[in-house]
Parts: C-alpha cells; structure tokens; sequence
C-alpha cells in the first residue's frame, strides 16, 4: 500500500525562497543587502523571489530612503511564518521519523 506523500508548498518550496524565509525566520527584519550577501544571489534573482513572496503574503517589504541612499527592508508576516513552519512540518512528514533517528 503506497503512502500518501505530504503537499509541499511550492511557494516556500523554491530554493532560494525558502532560504529567505529560513533567514528572516531568525530576525525581526533583514534589508535587501543583507538578504543579497548571505544568499550570494543577483540582485535580479533574488527581486524575483522576493516579489513572489511578498504576492502570497508571506513578506512585507518597506521602501524607504536613509539620506539619499534607498533602504529596503522584509519581515516575515504572520501568514509567511505559518506556511514556513507548515513546510517544515510537511517535510518532516515526508522524511519520517526513521530519518531523525539515523541522522542522529
């Protein structure tokens, strides 16, 4: 009898997606330029990400300047945290129970 497999979802489930979210997990807020550096990613690619996340409500985005010089800001909304921790709940799922015993 073959198991069910757990629904991922595929917002969060996109690499560089759910690295964003695993980073603004740990803080209150994260700009653009720190989010850029810790995921050695294009400033392009991770727009795009970023945008997708910020479509289905999982971030909120603040746009504003410091002096002249343009400082973007993400959080993590209520809604972002619940599909997060769902995610890894549904991975946890999909993995089982046997993968926890022998990783440790």
């Amino acid at each position: 009898m073959a198991t069910e497999l757990p629904e991922l979802d595929p917002i969060v489930h996109g690499q560089v997606r759910l690295a964003i979210l695993s980073l603004l997990a740990g803080v209150a807020s994260a700009e653009f330029t720190f989010l850029r550096e810790k995921l050695g990613v294009t400033d392009g690619n991770l727009s795009v990400h970023l945008g997708k996340l910020e479509e289905a409500g999982y971030v909120d985005v603040d746009k504003r300047f410091v002096g002249k010089k343009p400082r973007t800001t993400y959080r993590m909304t209520d809604k972002g945290r619940t599909a997060f921790l769902g995610y890894l709940a549904q991975l946890k799922k999909l993995l089982g129970t046997n993968f926890t015993r022998r990783s440790k």
